[in-house]
């Protein structure tokens, strides 16, 4: 829970500091986006890259779901804690954040300098000629090949803006319109690695900080654990702030066990009001 010991204790190490900030699932749960980890999340078994490269069926399934799924994912909106971020980095105490997040709310909440480790679920890309469309024109071109899909359905919306979709034989999936390219969201599958630049702007916000803020993640993800060694190496003060446990609670100098949206909220009164 959230006291103001702890409190004080992070807004003491963040005060007068350069913060950088490591984002998770946990920080849009407020905004209606179910966390991959949380208690009552459902079990699942996610696309990897190299079924969706190899297979057209499980494209077509891929679509299906992530078309259903992005009427629900794309409408959700910013909560107070991304709002708390955005005015922390204004305020001059937050100079980037890191995400592993891909619903893009950080950008959307006013945050300016965000490095979106996993990509961008309102992105796709041709993974022949590298060409990038608006989430929302693929959305559109894949209605109008598939006009008896069924948008009133009941959708379980889940972390990446997928839902499960069993018949999906007749779907028609949209080809790049400049080479005829494979399109796919442009975020990292399972299999994919992240890319190596974007892996090296997160690093580098990272190193030129003072204090490391992670704020809903579970820390199970591997680019979020070597970022939090850095930190570690580099002998800054960690703080964590997350519903259960966290691989990296051992090496958090202030851990805070509550809600992302309530603690970025009290930091961002204490730090700027």
């Amino acid at each position: 829970m959230l006291t103001d010991e702890l409190l004080d204790a992070a807004v003491g190490l963040m005060r007068g500091a350069r913060v950088a900030v490591l984002t998770g699932a946990g920080v849009s749960t407020d905004s209606g986006i179910p966390d991959y980890r949380g208690e009552g999340a459902p079990v699942r078994t996610p696309m990897t890259f190299q079924a969706f490269l190899s297979s057209e069926a499980a494209r077509k399934r891929y679509w299906a779901g992530s078309h259903l799924g992005w009427r629900n994912f794309g409408a959700a909106q910013p909560n107070v804690g991304h709002v708390a971020l955005a005015d922390l980095e204004a305020g001059g105490v937050v100079p980037g954040i890191v995400t592993q997040n891909v619903d893009g709310l950080h950008r959307r909440a006013g945050s300016r300098h965000v490095v979106e480790l996993h990509g961008g679920m309102d992105r796709v890309l041709c993974l022949t000629c590298g060409q990038h469309y608006a989430r929302q024109a693929i959305a559109d071109r894949l209605a109008e090949l598939n006009p008896a899909i069924d948008l009133d359905v009941a959708i379980r919306i889940a972390p990446d803006g997928d839902v499960e979709v069993d018949d999906v034989d007749a779907m028609v999936i949209p080809a790049c319109t400049v080479c005829g390219g494979i399109l796919k969201p442009d975020v990292v599958f399972f299999g994919e690695f992240v890319p190596a630049d974007t892996y090296q702007a997160a690093a580098s916000l990272v190193q030129a900080a003072d204090t490391l803020l992670v704020a809903g993640s579970s820390l199970v993800v591997n680019s979020g654990v070597r970022l939090l060694e850095l930190a570690r190496r580099r002998r800054m003060p960690i703080i964590v702030v997350n519903r259960g446990i966290t691989k990296g609670d051992s090496r958090a100098a202030v851990k805070i066990d509550a809600g992302t949206s309530e603690t970025l909220v009290a930091m961002a009164e204490a730090l700027l009001g």
